[in-house]
């Protein structure tokens, strides 16, 4: 579980939220000289790529608003969350990165580096 950070409501948990799916899609502007292929791709198409997205979420257990998140689906790295209407953010250059490894605790030396046996060295 993450923490989310409502624009309105503040941080608070994942759990109160729900997720919606890729934001900032246009709809077709003539949706009745759209062809049957051009609506299906309107409403069913995603991208959902690894990495940096911008989604839509749902406060269900707060303010029940919708906002949008700049979010890495590989880390679940959080970069900024908007009102719907509000332009996109400018993703970070690390975004996609993994995160960094956890410090270990004090006066603990660092686990060594596991590789699984099962995969072939190049």
């Amino acid at each position: 579980m993450f923490v989310i950070d409502c624009p309105w409501c503040g941080a608070r948990p994942q759990s109160e939220f729900s997720a919606h799916g890729e934001a900032h899609i246009r709809r077709p502007a003539d949706p009745e000289a759209a062809s049957d292929a051009e609506w299906a791709s309107y409403l069913f198409e995603r991208e959902n790529p690894k990495g940096p997205v911008l989604e839509r979420w749902r406060h269900d257990h707060g303010c029940r608003r919708w906002f949008n998140i700049a979010r890495d689906t590989a880390t679940d790295a959080i970069f900024a969350s908007y009102p719907a209407d509000a332009p996109p953010p400018e993703l970070p250059a690390h975004a996609g990165a993994p995160p960094p490894a956890p410090a270990p605790p004090l006066g603990q030396e660092p686990a060594a580096d596991i590789t699984d046996s099962r995969r072939e060295e190049p």
